[in-house]
C-alpha cells in the first residue's frame, strides 16, 4: 500500500516567476499544496491566477506567515526597523525576550486578513517563512490566529523524519529542535499537523536536487510533508531573495519526467 504525502511549494507571490512556476506545477498535479506570502502588492491578482490554475484539483492553499526577509511588513515588524529582520536577528529576539509581541500579533492578524481578502476564505494550512512560526512567542500567536481564522487546518510541524536526513544534517536537526512541542500545542487548539517533515537543505549552495528529493520522499511516512521551493528567476526575485538557481533546478525536476518514477520507487502518492 502506498503512503500519502504532501508536496508543498513555498513562497507563492514572492515574485511573478515563482508564482508562475508554482501554478504550472499545481495545474499539472505535480504538487499538492502551496504556501502564500501575503506581504507584497498584487496579491489579489496572484490569488485569482492561482485559483484559475488549480481549477477543480485538490490543492491546499495556505498562508506562509512572513516575519523575516528584506520586506516591508503589512503593519508592524517583530523588532525595530522598517523591514522584517534576518532570521538570525529574529531568533535572537525570540530567545532573548526582545520580541515586540503586540506587533507580532498585529502583523500575523494582518496577514491572515490579507489572505482572506485575496482568496475569499481562510487558508487551508499554515506555516512560516524560514520556519519562523516555530519560535518562542511567535508560535502561540500563530497557532491562536490559525485556530480563530482557520479552525482545524494543518499547521506545519518541522520535526524531521530521521529517514529523510542527508548525512548528519545539522540544519534539519536544528529545525527539529525548534519544532519540539509544536504538534502538542497545535492539537491542543484543535489543529492538525503533518506526520514527518523533509526538504531542508542548503538552498544557497544547491545540490543534486533529484537525489535529495528521492531521499526526502523515501524517508517520509504516511501523512508526511516535503517542502519545495520551485521558481523562475526574474528581476523581482533577484531583488528580494538570494535563492535563485536552486529554484530553477527544483522546477525542472518537479515538472520533468523524473518525478513520477521517483515517487513510484518510494511507494508514495500525493495527498
Amino acid at each position: 500500500m502506498t503512503r500519502g504525502i504532501h508536496i508543498c511549494a513555498d513562497d507563492y507571490a514572492l515574485s511573478p516567476g515563482v508564482s508562475s512556476a508554482i501554478r504550472t506545477l499545481a495545474a499539472a498535479g505535480r504538487i499538492s499544496a502551496t504556501s502564500v506570502m501575503t506581504v507584497f502588492a498584487g496579491l489579489p491578482e496572484e490569488a485569482a491566477l492561482l485559483g484559475s490554475a488549480v481549477g477543480e484539483r485538490r490543492v491546499s492553499i495556505g498562508l506562509h506567515v512572513t516575519l523575516t526577509g528584506r520586506f516591508a511588513p503589512l503593519v508592524a515588524t517583530p523588532v525595530d526597523g522598517a523591514q522584517f529582520p534576518s532570521l538570525g536577528r529574529l531568533m535572537g529576539a525570540a530567545f532573548g525576550g526582545g520580541l515586540r509581541l503586540t506587533d507580532v500579533e498585529a502583523e500575523v492578524e494582518a496577514q491572515f486578513q490579507a489572505f482572506r481578502a485575496a482568496f475569499g476564505r481562510g487558508p487551508d494550512h499554515v506555516d512560516g517563512h524560514q520556519h519562523a512560526h516555530l519560535l518562542p512567542g511567535i508560535r502561540s500567536i500563530v497557532l491562536d490566529a490559525t485556530a480563530r481564522h482557520a479552525p482545524g487546518v494543518l499547521v506545519r510541524d518541522c520535526t524531521q523524519s530521521p529517514g529523510a536526513r542527508i548525512g548528519f544534517d545539522a540544519k534539519g536537526r536544528l529545525i527539529s529542535l525548534l519544532a519540539r512541542g509544536l504538534a502538542r500545542d497545535a492539537r491542543a487548539r484543535g489543529l492538525k499537523v503533518n506526520t514527518g517533515f523533509a526538504g531542508a537543505y542548503d538552498l544557497q549552495q544547491g545540490g543534486d536536487f533529484p537525489a535529495l528529493f528521492a531521499r526526502f520522499v523515501s524517508g517520509l511516512g504516511d501523512g508526511g510533508l516535503v517542502m519545495v521551493h520551485p521558481g523562475h528567476v526574474d528581476e523581482v526575485l533577484a531583488g528580494r531573495d538570494p535563492v535563485l538557481a536552486p529554484r530553477e533546478a527544483e522546477f525542472r525536476f518537479l515538472s520533468g519526467p523524473e518525478l513520477e518514477p521517483v515517487l513510484r520507487a518510494a511507494n508514495v502518492h500525493l495527498h
